[in-house]
């Protein structure tokens, strides 16, 4: 389906995965992307009969004329090491499902340290990267981009906190401001004005609150009830908001698995009717203990379709025999953004100007557009809570409004 066209003389959508998001503007054959059928890619797809092997940490990924640093924590420790090690593999992934690129990465262990991070992205750019994707956490973006803008080199950082976007340092992570949007955006126009929100004490609580009563507000509604807590004291909130949210037309549990199903049934006990009252929630709905809990069934989550993920867990399994950690879809996505941004605008160096293209570009976890503060805004579906997992009630956009 054609996406709109951009504004005159920004850079059209190019085409990041394997899926059929068309190119405004640009012909799949120019992108050098053509052989586009259904989910496939023609050109350069590898072979599923034989796990490959993962590159060794530091080795460079490709061959290519354009170098691109990837700082990650391979030598972490814990989920960190994993996860990283995840990441470069679907970054590796990336490069193989596209034929002839002129990329090289050149892969830096930063163990999830700023300092390291600092020395890695200078030594990277050093070696010729022109552009650094990663690093993971936030004091690493913040610590390879303090070096990176003055040599004006762009960075596009995996972290999650805003507070180290910038122009020049993008982030490609799930915002949890995003999921936010999306669901009240979706509660609105379903009548929701009257809302309760019981929401951690803890920094993903301060960013989903801000974020909440923005939204509300903007869109006409009002907070009836809002409480914060420890888990310690989860149930002294739990009483607070179910004394003043029985009129409410919806209740936010921005919480993950482990918490946000005790809510709805502390709710329910309190005398609030769940079933009347919309339950809202975050990207941490994605979570088998949500779906495996009939409290928190007919409740609504903003989350990327998930087909997405599934399409790219299928390929990253027969390459390298394992499953993937959610968050391989960013490297995939980053490392195919900068394939696709070579293909189409040549060897030169990545500007602001291509980064934050209003048409955005289309990937693994669907549209995504860098905004010029770094952060992003992403295109996502509204999942509603089923015993079998999440079910699409609102379709992601195909594109964005305003470009």
């Amino acid at each position: 389906m054609p996406r709109s066209r951009p504004l005159p003389g920004s850079l059209p959508t190019v085409l990041l995965s394997r899926r059929s998001f068309g190119i405004s503007a640009l012909s799949l054959a120019a992108a050098g992307l053509a052989g586009c059928a259904g989910n496939n890619i023609g050109g350069g797809s590898p072979s599923p009969e034989t796990p490959a092997s993962a590159s060794p940490a530091g080795d460079p990924i490709g061959q290519g004329q354009y170098r691109v640093a990837l700082i990650l924590p391979l030598s972490g420790g814990g989920n960190a090491g994993l996860a990283a090690q995840s990441m470069k593999n679907a970054a590796e992934l990336a490069l193989s499902e596209f034929s002839s690129t002129d990329i090289q990465l050149l892969v830096k262990d930063d163990a999830g340290n700023p300092q390291l991070a600092r020395m890695v992205a200078n030594q990277a750019m050093d070696e010729g990267a022109q552009i650094i994707l990663g690093p993971l956490f936030a004091q690493t973006v913040q610590a390879a981009g303090s070096v990176a803008r003055p040599r004006n080199i762009r960075v596009i950082g995996f972290s999650t906190d805003t507070s180290v976007a910038a122009r020049g340092v993008y982030l490609l992570s799930f915002l949890p401001e995003t999921d936010v949007a999306r669901v009240l955006s979706y509660a609105s126009a379903n009548g929701k004005r009257s809302y309760a929100a019981i929401i951690p004490e803890n920094a993903y609580g301060s960013v989903v609150e801000a974020k909440f009563r923005e939204d509300v507000a903007r869109r006409g509604g009002r907070v009836a009830a809002l409480e914060r807590y420890e888990k310690t004291q989860l149930q002294t909130a739990i009483n607070a908001v179910a004394q003043a949210a029985r009129s409410a037309d919806a209740i936010f549990i921005p919480d993950g698995g482990d918490v946000a199903p005790d809510i709805a049934r502390g709710l329910a006990a309190g005398g609030v009717n769940t079933r009347r009252a919309q339950l809202l929630g975050t990207g941490l709905w994605d979570d088998p203990r949500i779906f495996g809990d009939t409290a928190m069934l007919g409740g609504v989550y903003a989350a990327p379709d998930p087909a997405g993920f599934a399409s790219f867990a299928q390929r990253y399994r027969a390459r390298y025999g394992g499953e993937p950690v959610r968050t391989a879809t960013l490297a995939y996505d980053a490392t195919a953004l900068v394939v696709a941004l070579v293909r189409s605008q040549g060897p030169q160096r990545i500007t602001d100007e291509m980064l934050t293209n209003p048409s955005g570009f289309a990937g693994i976890d669907g549209i995504f557009r860098f905004k010029p503060d770094g952060t992003n805004e992403r295109g996502l579906a509204v999942m509603q809570v089923a015993s079998g997992g999440g079910q699409i009630v609102s379709a992601p956009p195909k594109s964005f409004t305003g470009s």
